[in-house]
């Protein structure tokens, strides 16, 4: 539906589809990723990506029916595993996770301290959880080619860009990388279908921003500014708690902008020109676009149009406002 929603409001693509909201709810999807993540072994957590495989095969067919001919950008699963568990007293979520694993409420206890982060955001979450357990990459790869090559077969034109979240080191893209492609190489094969298709990254972190030529080199075909993390982990603020101090900031002029809603230009902006520029040194075909609040915001556009980004992405419902933004970036432009 949103999907359908953003191509309505003059979308031309979507830049950054978040796998893991896929997920949440209730009823028998959040049941099975529950399962994933209590499991205790490989042969257990793979069982429950397999009942969890047609879910996505059908979400994401239904993605590209309705971007038909348009670029789509998924990320690959993102979020800490704590997040997909139910809120509520010890208890009550031992009673219910125990009731939808079938598990001990012993083992539950002892899976659920594993799961236990100080700093969550900052934890396992992103690539690190791919790599940690290759299986959910797998499944999630296979999902969105069973349904490129399904959709393609009907007819239907489909320009996929897979994206690996929260990238530091080459060596974490040149994992998955060869996870993606070894993947979308055994569903064409079987399929008897082959689907183009780029791999790329979302800049989330500034090491990554600042070896930006290291990760293009390493195969990276397109960027993505994550800039709410960016911004995030630049500024040394959490997005969760910058609300104790933020108002007292903007009444003292400390800050001009809260930083999550209008692009910090100085700091985090230095860091994506710097990205942009040593990411297409090495590949003058470098795709790069951003995601996050930042893509609805008028200033926050100007400043990624003069930097020469391909794309913004924001919410459905801000595609107007975007395209507004961009359409006065570029008459701008071309007055001066």
């Amino acid at each position: 539906k949103s999907s359908a929603v953003a191509r309505d409001n003059g979308a031309e693509g979507i830049g950054l589809i978040r796998t893991e909201h896929m997920f949440f709810g209730t009823g028998e999807r959040i049941r099975t990723v529950r399962r994933m993540i209590m499991a205790g072994n490989t042969v257990d957590r793979e069982a429950a990506l397999n009942d969890l495989l047609p879910f996505q095969r059908s979400d994401f067919k239904g993605i590209f029916e309705a971007m038909d001919g348009l670029p789509v950008t998924i990320r690959l699963l993102d979020p800490p595993l704590h997040e997909f568990l139910p809120d509520g007293e010890l208890d009550e979520i031992v009673a219910l996770l125990a009731g939808d694993t079938g598990q001990d409420e012993n083992e539950v206890v002892e899976r659920i301290e594993k799961l236990a982060e100080i700093n969550p955001m900052l934890g396992f979450r992103g690539c690190r959880l791919a790599i940690t357990y290759p299986e959910i990459g797998k499944m999630q790869v296979r999902a969105i080619f069973e349904a490129a090559c399904e959709c393609q077969s009907d007819g239907i034109k489909v320009c996929p860009d897979i994206m690996v979240p929260l990238v530091g080191t080459t060596q974490e893209l040149e994992h998955q990388i060869a996870l993606i492609r070894e993947t979308a190489s055994k569903v064409f094969e079987e399929k008897k279908v082959t689907v183009d298709y780029r791999v790329g990254t979302m800049i989330e972190i500034p090491r990554a921003a600042l070896l930006s030529d290291k990760i293009a080199a390493a195969g990276a075909e397109f960027f993505s500014f994550g800039t709410n993390d960016l911004t995030q982990m630049t500024f040394g603020y959490s997005r969760d708690d910058v609300s104790k101090f933020l108002p007292t900031y903007l009444e003292q002029g400390i800050l001009k902008h809260d930083p999550f809603q209008v692009l910090d230009q100085e700091g985090v902006g230095q860091l994506i020109e710097m990205s942009v520029s040593r990411g297409r040194s090495e590949n003058k075909n470098l795709k790069v676009g951003i995601c996050g609040e930042h893509g609805g915001d008028p200033a926050s556009v100007d400043f990624f149009h003069r930097t020469g980004l391909d794309y913004v992405s924001c919410s459905p419902f801000r595609v107007p406002i975007a395209r507004l933004a961009a359409a006065q970036a570029a008459l701008k432009e071309k007055a001066q």
